[in-house]
């Protein structure tokens, strides 16, 4: 059943007068998720919009969300702290960017410190 402010999705569409007009909705194609030889990571620690807090933050990552979610998680474990996975981003509290490195190279992973 579909809901009945479903037309306030549609873009470019003004009105058809056709009978046989079926509008498409465009769908967010996700990219695959390259292997991790091919991944070209940067490591870097931010301390801005966070109240002077460090952070590690593991960016360049190419790859569904789902995948990107399990790299973070594992990361968090082995580093034995909090963090999280926004906008493309590995979020790591506190200034972990060697073992991160480390341990994504050891993954076979491309990562490089930044800064």
């Amino acid at each position: 059943m579909a809901k009945k402010n479903d037309w306030k999705n549609r873009e470019g569409v003004v009105y058809s007068t056709s009978s046989d007009f079926n509008y498409s909705y465009q769908q967010d194609d996700e990219t695959a998720t390259l292997p991790p030889q091919q991944q070209q990571l940067k490591v870097l620690l931010d301390k801005s919009g966070r109240a002077g807090k460090q952070v590690t933050l593991v960016t360049g990552f190419i790859g569904t969300a789902n995948d990107l979610e399990t790299l973070g998680k594992t990361l968090k474990n082995k580093c034995g702290t909090g963090g999280s996975v926004k906008d493309g981003e590995i979020i790591i509290q506190g200034d972990f960017r060697d073992r991160v490195v480390q341990l994504l190279v050891k993954d076979g992973y491309k990562a490089k410190r930044v800064g």
